[in-house]
């Protein structure tokens, strides 16, 4: 029998879990939350940018979809701006007892000595309240810096250092709030902008360095952030906006997962508004890729370049974080109440999608 899914928002990586959950042979998709008014009402297809309508309206009133308990909410609402928020909506389904899988907040991918206990301890009883379970989960933080590394780790007689590093032109990628408002880009060397404040990164991105230290078996004595800014030469347009001479243009950073003085966890970002800013950074394989790096016998170096249907690497990296969230609903369904991490859960395939393979009335 399919699982009842309800899809929570419809903004970037919404709508492709919308057409995921749609599609899916296992799942049934039994409504569809939306904030904007102006989508009440609106068919799931149409929304999902389908060329056909599936029956399913969506609503504004997230009481009409917890009544009709759902076996599991895909929450992709906005949580970078809204952690508050965010954390409520998802002890609200918790309680409730409704399975979530949610793309957000970050922290909760991994949130053992990245947030403090009573932060995270309102979505455990919420999850032992109601009988269900929560996991976050994308691409990174997610896939790309969880199982991949992992993957990689156990053909190792001897590991140095594991990198995971995002390398990428954004310059295409759709979240004005994100790239200008979160990240800084086009704004002055004088401004610190939310993601570079003290802390913040390691907020984000110390799951990562957790979570990958709980599965190599290491013992961290520090979590350290670090980053760059690299201006931009001359004024250029770029994500719709003209970046100014001067302004940030290109952005590195790093949170490292220390044992005495030595990173042996490494989590990177390299992105740039254009392809030829900072030459001295490190090039993606293609227009933009996830690398793993690890240092040790063998060494390896594993680059994964995406590219969507439109030619385009930022919406690959869009569709497989909300794939990653929908492909997992059964196992996050089937697994014990609680708060999960990617350690928690079995080998997530794509296991029914492959073309021309569904069986009749799937």
């Amino acid at each position: 029998m399919a699982l009842r899914v309800v899809q929570w928002s419809t903004g970037n990586v919404g709508r492709w879990a919308l057409r995921g959950i749609i599609d899916h042979p296992g799942l049934d998709l039994a409504g569809v939350w939306v904030s904007d008014p102006a989508k009440k009402g609106r068919d799931a297809g149409d929304l999902a940018g389908l060329d056909r309508l599936v029956g399913v309206t969506a609503t504004t009133d997230a009481g009409e979809l917890i009544s009709a308990r759902p076996d599991c909410v895909v929450y992709t609402s906005m949580a970078d701006n809204r952690l508050t928020e965010a954390v409520d909506d998802l002890c609200r389904l918790l309680r409730a007892g409704i399975n979530v899988v949610a793309s957000g907040p970050v922290f909760l991918s991994y949130p053992e000595g990245t947030v403090p206990p009573e932060v995270v301890e309102p979505v455990r009883q919420a999850a032992a309240e109601g009988g269900s379970s929560l996991w976050v989960n994308g691409i990174d933080p997610g896939w790309a810096n969880d199982w991949l590394p992992l993957l990689l780790s156990g053909t190792c007689q001897r590991i140095d250092q594991v990198r995971c590093s995002e390398i990428t032109d954004y310059s295409t990628y759709d979240n004005p709030l994100v790239l200008f408002d979160i990240m800084g880009f086009g704004t002055s060397p004088d401004h610190t902008p939310l993601l570079l404040q003290p802390g913040v990164l390691t907020l984000a991105w110390g799951s990562v360095v957790r979570q990958l230290a709980a599965g190599l078996d290491v013992t961290l004595d520090a979590v350290v952030e670090q980053y760059e800014r690299f201006p931009a030469p001359e004024s250029f347009p770029a994500a719709g906006r003209t970046i100014a001479e001067g302004t940030m243009a290109a952005l590195r950073f790093t949170v490292s997962g220390m044992v005495a003085d030595r990173p042996v966890l490494v989590l990177e970002h390299v992105t740039r508004l254009r392809p030829d800013l900072a030459p001295d950074w490190p090039q993606p394989a293609g227009t933009g890729c996830y690398r793993v790096e690890i240092t040790g016998e063998p060494n390896y170096v594993l680059d994964l370049r995406l590219t969507g249907g439109d030619g385009d690497h930022n919406t690959a990296g869009v569709a497989s974080t909300a794939m990653r969230l929908v492909n997992a609903v059964p196992a996050v369904v089937d697994a014990p109440p609680g708060l999960l991490t990617a350690l928690d859960l079995p080998l997530t395939t794509g296991r029914g999608l492959v073309s021309g393979t569904q069986r009749p009335g799937s």
